[in-house]
């Protein structure tokens, strides 16, 4: 059984951006405690921090609305559920006919902005508090990892954003400004990898049992190979995923296990966000439910399906297949037996929790379910990557990712190799979109799926026009939208 950290945080500590009638489009409401107050103790800070994990638990930020963002718009999903159920506007994000009003992108907006805020509120308090030294140290690493990981959504999605890095001053006319003005792409990435940076030095290798699931030097060291692959930096990703693969980690022998409860923060997890599936539950909220299999004998809104394509596409023997997609009128591993009446032929196996052989409480919309962040699989299938750009072993670390999958090793690993394996063995874990963008073919494979990619447009999501007014015009559109 899993022993994640506590992620409640208590009101009297929720600190959060300082809200003002220029700035509440970040959407975070001020407290009545003071620092000194809420920081009194050791216990206290660190709570401020887990405040900053606690915010992946939200529904805007890691289910639905990035649900609909990073997977319904790719070749891997179809927006499922009923023909007529919208989903808000995830239609449109299936068909890529979305608009700058569609709610989603603002609703990601906000949770990635009240995130960032939250990590902010503890580094501007952190380091002037009375706490010991390694501890301190450590909530300064985890910080910035988490802040670089909500500047890494938003820069794969929206480009420039503005780059808020401290706590505004309500008064300081510069620290609005900042709110309401893009910088550049290449700015935000710096400063993701000066975050990480820091946090790669300041984060320790493992935790004891009482700490499991916060971020380590692992975690901070992948998340910067992967920042730098997507800038095609590619010998930074080749020496950074090798020291990931000094570290210790190891594949998940089976891959259905990975997304069983049994398969949380085990040898192949580098980062997850963690899911308590006691009374209360405090999971990620709707990440079960709004996937779960609907209709007549389901047991969620049906949302978020595998295609046709995507199914199709596995070699003949590829484990990755049965254990990524629930097929209408099969038994699943825990003996449920999916009924023919649901509303869908498939559904995502990653997302379901058994409600027999797992944890559980009756919490549908919060349950105890993990969300996978960083898996070594991807570690070794970016080493093989960038050792096809930079020269050196691809076929050793991309077989090992077929191997664990049941397939055959290739003697000549070519780039479409490696892209492929990323497709099957990373299918509905958020990234197919950005990496169909940054490998130069979004256009190409999403209008043969059907979708409305517009070269020079969708390659980015458009500003949320709700910031656009907030921010009286500032901010500045992508093209096209």
């Amino acid at each position: 059984m899993k022993n994640p950290i506590n992620i409640i945080i208590s009101g009297a500590i929720f600190l959060t951006f300082v809200a003002c009638d220029d700035s509440d489009f970040l959407d975070v409401q001020p407290s009545k405690e003071t620092p000194e107050q809420a920081l009194s103790s050791p216990n206290a800070a660190t709570e401020l921090v887990n405040a900053i994990y606690n915010k992946l638990l939200d529904s805007n930020e890691s289910a639905f609305s990035w649900i609909g963002v990073s997977s319904i718009t790719t070749d891997d999903a179809d927006k499922g559920s009923d023909p007529g159920d919208t989903g808000a506007d995830k239609d449109k994000l299936d068909a890529l006919t979305h608009t700058s009003t569609s709610i989603t992108f603002n609703e990601v907006w906000e949770a990635n902005y009240q995130g960032i805020a939250r990590a902010n509120q503890a580094l501007n308090y952190l380091p002037d508090l009375e706490i010991d030294e390694d501890l301190k140290t450590r909530l300064i690493g985890e910080s910035k990892f988490l802040r670089a990981e909500y500047y890494f959504r938003l820069v794969r999605m929206f480009g420039g954003v503005p780059l808020i890095n401290k706590v505004p001053d309500i008064e300081n006319e510069d620290d609005i400004n900042a709110a309401y003005n893009r910088v550049s792409k290449e700015d935000i990435y710096a400063f993701i990898t000066s975050d990480l940076t820091d946090a790669v030095a300041s984060l320790p290798t493992s935790y004891s049992s009482a700490d499991l699931g916060r971020a380590t030097k692992g975690a901070a060291l992948t998340a910067l190979a992967k920042v730098n692959m997507y800038q095609g930096n590619w010998q930074q990703v080749y020496d950074l995923t090798n020291e990931v693969m000094g570290l210790g980690y190891s594949l998940t022998p089976e891959y259905e296990d990975i997304w069983k409860e049994i398969g949380e923060n085990n040898s192949e997890s580098i980062f997850e966000i963690q899911g308590r599936g006691e009374t209360p539950n405090k999971g990620v909220q709707g990440y079960f439910v709004t996937q779960g299999a609907r209709g007549a004998g389901g047991w969620g809104w049906g949302f978020n399906t595998p295609t046709e394509d995507l199914t199709n596409s596995y070699e003949d023997g590829d484990k990755r297949k049965d254990a990524t997609i629930i097929f209408r009128g099969e038994t699943l591993w825990d003996g449920l037996l999916v009924a023919e009446t649901v509303s869908n032929p498939r559904y995502n196996q990653k997302a379901y929790v058994s409600k027999t052989m797992e944890t559980f409480n009756g919490g549908d919309w919060e349950s105890n379910k993990n969300v996978r962040i960083l898996r070594y699989a991807e570690v070794l299938l970016m080493n093989a990557e960038a050792a096809l750009n930079v020269g050196g072993d691809a076929k050793t670390p991309l077989n090992l990712v077929r191997n664990r999958a049941g397939l055959e090793g290739l003697d000549n690993v070519t780039i479409m190799d490696v892209w492929k394996e990323r497709r099957w063995e990373l299918a509905f874990e958020h990234d197919r979109y950005f990496d169909l963008v940054r490998q130069g073919r979004a256009g190409q494979v999403l209008r043969a799926h059907g979708k409305n990619f517009v070269d020079g447009k969708h390659e980015l999501f458009p500003i949320p026009q709700a910031q656009i007014d907030l921010s009286k015009g500032q901010l500045m559109q992508n093209p096209g939208y």
